[in-house]
């Protein structure tokens, strides 16, 4: 624009309304901001874009055309927010999870556990803040776990169902469901059914003898219904990488959808799992420089029953079976020219079992604090003594609506919504009996004929939680675009009261357990477009988080009654307060953003591991005040002779704002850094496509994390790599694109851990600041998965 259009457009700007100024100043005066303008659902009143992955089901547009190789998107918001897309998508081997997709983003720092994202061992933290601190939503419907927040992405879809991965690094949306989103917001959109039938499949086969096959069937438009809709199968098999196992995983994704009138549109979607998968073992620092990827760092794959510390490690005893459905039904109606309404009810199912090793004397247990006064006549006990399988179970429901209505006129939006969230989980601990081969009936633990009983016929249980929670959250926003949309600002406040009712059935002197949490949570945002290709935009939010379920009971020890872990109702909720001040970039070549962020928490909740009756499960450590301070950087080049490069990178300075209790002393962590912040991180992609060959490098670097809050111990830096490349083919009878693609999974078979599983307060044993002497405990990594390549074919048609 020259400068002499430029002085008329300002000009013209100034002649705002009287009442706009009046709204602007209300605005400024202290209201709090509204969400990003990148929904988690559909909230337009126009119908949602059609997406596929080819004519009759890939992308309408042609490969390889999206800047960053599909790792970077316009963005027009008052958040930071990245995008992945189906061009990056599409060169990723396809069982690749939502984690591993984000994982070149700014700010995202991901761990696994093999190479292709069976394992459920796997952990995402963006901005040194856990995977139990994002949200994540799909089309609307929340998909955390309901007891401890966190998300599982090998049960959430299949990759070729996904139009994109979405990435708020600094908080969700205000008329987002979720709760504990100080971490940020990972929103999953399905791609539209096509309105032609037809449908897509592909096969893959590659390392460590892993199949997987895939196919979705699209129903084009249902006769005269206007209905259109998809349903895809997939399944998969792989043996684990390092020591004995093998994965399975089952899956279904389906979306239907019908638009009609005035941009109206309603759709039915979800997903449904079904997985046997096999446990890597966590390692201490000291055991990994020992044994690396070998000896004890593996499970055994013999069974020896004369040798208890081996057989209580045999793979069979740790095979994980779970089963999800998530459904929703996302909704959107225009009421009148200015009012709409937006409504996504939804509900959920999750049955899963964590099993371990272990073993159990026949007399003298312990029935919660209450003594078993018969022996149990277990089998093939030796001196007393018997191996089973410890199984720790979860049974899940979940259901509720989010709805909200949305007044526009030319220059402004508001919004008036209200969220009723209902959980119901059942956690119980039982025991099953291993036989002279080490077999175990019944991995999931629900035939009742093969769990271990007392003689009263009652089942002998190591823990047993029953905990409903109900969640009520009102939330009202405004959005003004003034001078010609020039200047966006965004307010918005979210009241959140949730409410947790629970038993501990086991017998002791605790029963009853509640507690009630209300949180005002105030946000502002905006954002300035400067010209056609630059923008600044800042924002303030809130948010906060309730401890994890099971910091409510108590746990006891099974071989002597006592207490293991006490609950309490008085835990204190995490509360943060954030801010980001951006600039973005929009131009005929570089797309690109910086991003400053600062954050402010008071009793941060840091997921750990802890080990009850032998089985693996979450617990939180409140670690007091925290102040995270760093900066973001993203850039990605529209396709430059076919070539697309994308960089990302972090700096990250996250402290301990003071001293932490430990066993009735203090320990020295004013000052230190906090766990599981990576000081720097950085991320390049190079994508090639010419709408035949293609190809994509990508190499990421995660410097050293402290793993305890001391800072005396921490895991090394850590670069890995992948390639990927690949041929289409044109159309051929009714076959459309048939694709062969091969992908090379860290490619340089870096052997090295991948994230800390665990923290603890002190590594070492440390002196306290009254002067006890406080004894150490070593945290545990998760081992990054070795060299691995997979061979895919597919085709549209």
């Amino acid at each position: 624009m020259s400068d002499h259009r430029y002085y008329h457009f300002f000009i013209r700007s100034l002649h705002v309304h009287k009442s706009h100024i009046t709204l602007l100043t209300i605005l400024l005066g202290g209201t709090s901001s509204f969400a990003n303008t990148v929904p988690t659902h559909n909230t337009s009143s126009a119908p949602p874009k059609e997406e596929h992955i080819s004519v009759h089901g890939t992308s309408d547009r042609a490969p390889g055309h999206q800047p960053g190789g599909g790792l970077i998107k316009i963005e027009n918001g008052v958040r930071s927010v990245s995008t992945v897309s189906r061009d990056y998508m599409d060169k990723q081997p396809p069982m690749a999870t939502a984690y591993q997709l984000a994982a070149m983003l700014p700010g995202a720092n991901v761990a696994t556990s093999d190479p292709f994202g069976f394992s459920p061992n796997t952990n995402l933290t963006v901005r040194g803040l856990n995977n139990d601190s994002i949200g994540y939503v799909l089309e609307g419907m929340p998909l955390n776990d309901v007891a401890y927040y966190s998300g599982y992405p090998n049960q959430f879809a299949d990759t070729e169902n996904y139009s994109q991965v979405a990435l708020a690094q600094g908080s969700a949306d205000l008329d987002s469901p979720v709760l504990n989103a100080a971490g940020g917001l990972m929103s999953l959109t399905f791609l539209n059914p096509s309105k032609h039938a037809g449908g897509y499949a592909s096969a893959s086969y590659g390392s460590y003898n892993t199949n997987r096959e895939f196919i979705r069937l699209n129903t084009g438009n249902i006769g005269q219904s206007g209905v259109r809709g998809f349903i895809s199968y997939s399944q998969a098999a792989s043996d684990n990488w390092r020591g004995p196992g093998r994965d399975h995983r089952q899956h279904v994704d389906f979306k239907f959808l019908k638009e009609w009138g005035n941009g109206n549109h309603a759709s039915l979607l979800g997903s449904f799992n079904t997985a046997i998968t096999s446990y890597y073992s966590l390692v201490s620092m000291q055991s990994w420089k020992a044994n690396s990827i070998h000896g004890s760092n593996n499970l055994s794959a013999t069974f020896d029953p004369s040798n208890p510390s081996q057989a209580t490690n045999y793979w069979r005893l740790y095979r994980a079976p779970e089963r999800t459905l998530y459904v929703g039904a996302p909704v959107h109606f225009t009421l009148t020219n200015h009012l709409s309404l937006n409504a996504t009810p939804y509900s959920q199912m999750a049955y899963g079992n964590v099993p371990a090793g272990s073993t159990l004397s026949e007399s003298g247990l312990y029935y919660g604090t209450q003594p078993i006064s018969d022996n149990l006549d277990l089998p093939n006990a030796q001196d007393g003594t018997a191996l089973v399988r410890a199984n720790y179970t979860q049974r899940s429901y979940r259901s509720g609506f989010n709805t909200s209505l949305h007044y526009k006129t030319k220059w402004n939006e508001a919004i008036l919504g209200y969220w009723y969230d209902y959980g119901d989980d059942n956690e119980q601990q039982s025991f099953s009996p291993i036989s002279t081969t080490g077999y175990s009936p019944d991995i999931w633990a629900e035939n009742h004929h093969d769990i271990i009983h007392l003689s009263n016929g009652m089942r002998l249980l190591g823990g047993n939680f029953h905990t409903i929670s109900q969640t009520n959250a009102i939330y009202i926003a405004d959005r003004a675009s003034l001078l010609h949309n020039r200047l966006v600002i965004e307010a918005g406040f979210k009241a959140v009261m949730m409410s947790r009712y629970g038993t501990n059935k086991l017998p002791g002197p605790q029963y009853n357990v509640g507690s009630n949490s209300m949180e005002p949570l105030p946000r502002l945002g905006m954002r300035w477009r400067i010209d056609s290709h630059n923008q600044i935009f800042l924002n303030a939010t809130t948010n906060f988080r309730a401890p994890d379920q099971n910091a409510l009971y108590n746990t006891y020890d099974p071989s002597s009654g006592s207490t293991q872990t006490t609950g309490s109702s008085r835990i204190k909720n995490e509360y943060s307060i954030s801010e980001e001040l951006g600039y973005r970039r929009t131009g005929n070549l570089i797309i690109g953003s910086l991003t400053l962020f600062n954050y402010n928490f008071t009793n941060r909740q840091i997921s750990t591991t802890i080990y009850q009756n032998g089985s693996p499960i979450q617990s939180t450590i409140n670690a007091g005040g925290q102040t995270s301070r760093g900066v973001d950087i993203e850039i990605g080049l529209r396709p430059w002779h076919h070539f697309s490069p994308y960089i990302s990178g972090e700096y990250l300075h996250a402290t301990i704002d003071n001293n932490l209790a430990s066993n009735g002393d203090l320990l020295p962590t004013k000052g230190k850094t906090a766990v599981r912040s990576p000081p720097l991180q950085a991320a390049v992609g190079l994508s090639y496509d010419d709408g035949h060959l293609f190809g994509m490098a990508t190499l990421h670097y995660t410097a050293h994390q402290f793993s305890s809050f001391m800072n005396d111990e921490r895991m090394p830096d850590r670069t890995t790599g992948d390639l990927s490349i690949g041929y289409r083919l044109g159309d051929m009878y009714h076959l459309q694109k048939p694709t062969f693609r091969l992908n090379f999974v860290n490619i340089t078979n870096q052997h090295s851990l991948s994230g800390v599983a665990s923290t603890t307060l002190n590594a070492r044993t440390t002196t306290g600041i009254y002067g006890s002497t406080l004894s150490g405990n070593a945290p545990t990594y998760y081992i990054g998965g070795g060299f691995a390549t997979l061979f895919t074919a597919s085709t549209g048609f």
